[in-house]
């Protein structure tokens, strides 16, 4: 049987039916949950932490689809919530632990270097590290720029975030991330 993909406005109008609700949500889980993980794991590095994460993305969605107003795709709203999602809880693990920023990296980075489900070559696990050095909201620009090739006007509309501020934030993040690659290979 092949693969059914409904456009966002298909998943919408099943979405208000009480007949169709289900088919619908199960709909846009299947076309988004891949790209929402990884967009959440980039940020978390833990598997566990993304699932639960990504797991309380689509709940939240579920509560609050029925408000969506359409003004953007529905990916560029999953990705808002994701992205909310991910900054509150490493905001909360840095109080829960009382951990400096350094500490916080540190604890990630060693998640990579221990994470079986992470593989790669040696320069692309040195690229990881690098970008946990990146503050949160810089690491986000960065890696929604970089890793998923999304256009500032997309970003902008998930972070809040004018394009000009976007662009600024992503280039010092690349300087950033290139002497941290410099000085860690020699």
């Amino acid at each position: 049987m092949p693969e059914i993909k409904l456009s966002d406005a298909e998943i919408l109008t099943k979405f208000s039916v009480d007949e169709t609700k289900n088919f619908a949500f199960n709909q846009l889980v299947n076309i988004y949950q891949q790209k929402v993980y990884w967009h959440i794991r980039k940020m978390v590095i833990d598997h566990d932490d993304a699932d639960d994460l990504t797991q309380e993305t689509f709940i939240k969605a579920w509560k609050n689809l029925d408000n969506f107003k359409g003004e953007s795709q529905l990916f560029t709203w999953l990705y808002r919530i994701a992205t909310n999602e991910c900054l509150n809880h490493l905001a909360k693990k840095k109080r829960r632990f009382f951990l400096p920023i350094n500490d916080i990296t540190e604890e990630l980075s060693n998640k990579i270097d221990d994470s079986v489900l992470i593989s790669g070559e040696e320069i692309q696990l040195k690229l990881q590290k690098a970008v946990l050095t990146l503050p949160d909201k810089q690491r986000l620009v960065f890696n929604m720029k970089y890793y998923d090739e999304m256009k500032y006007e997309e970003i902008a509309e998930i972070t809040g975030t004018s394009v000009g501020a976007l662009k600024a934030s992503y280039h010092l993040a690349v300087k950033k991330v290139e002497e941290f690659l410099k000085k860690d290979t020699f």
